[in-house]
């Protein structure tokens, strides 16, 4: 199976816009594994209101390969480019993927990316409710509390809102 390959990294590229989900499944006619964040939101237009499915990080899909699909990825049709950190791709640890996806997973929870750099702040751990047990760098916004866990070589925070009940702090 490709998920215990040690051959095979997470990688995040960017994408044309607003093409993800066509990128996503030419990827997959490809046989190329790829995750692509998605959760429902409400849009409202100026004559109705509708839930639609929107890509959690706009312009991303993260591949699972091997150096030998590195280029098929790029042959993709919209594929821009790899992320790169230090002059590499950027290999995304599969523990950021299963927090993306653990995230995802929760109807009850608000989830939201952002680009905005935040001074360091206090470590936490959420000790109670669906993300029982993750570590996040705790941050007020928008005067909610939430749990910020970074996803560094995208440079992007994925906030969580947690009640402060819900929260520990941790020494480091």
């Amino acid at each position: 199976m490709k998920n215990e390959n040690p051959n095979y990294n997470w990688y995040a590229i960017r994408v044309k816009s607003r093409s993800e989900k066509k990128v996503f499944s030419d990827l997959k006619d490809n046989e190329i594994i790829g995750y692509l964040p998605m959760q429902r939101k409400l849009r409202q237009w100026s004559d109705r209101k509708k839930w639609v499915e929107v890509p959690l990080i706009s312009g991303y899909v993260f591949v699972y390969i091997s150096r030998k699909e590195y280029e098929n990825v790029l042959r993709t049709p919209n594929v821009v480019c790899y992320i790169y950190f230090e002059g590499k791709a950027a290999i995304i640890r599969q523990e950021d993927i299963d927090v993306l996806k653990k995230m995802l997973g929760q109807s009850d929870i608000e989830v939201e990316v952002t680009l905005d750099q935040f001074k360091p702040g206090q470590m936490i751990e959420i000790i109670a409710g669906p993300l029982c047990g993750m570590r996040g760098e705790l941050i007020e916004f928008h005067g909610k509390h939430k749990v910020a866990l970074r996803i560094q070589p995208l440079g992007y925070t994925v906030l969580v809102e947690s009640p402060n009940q819900n929260l520990r702090p941790i020494n480091v």
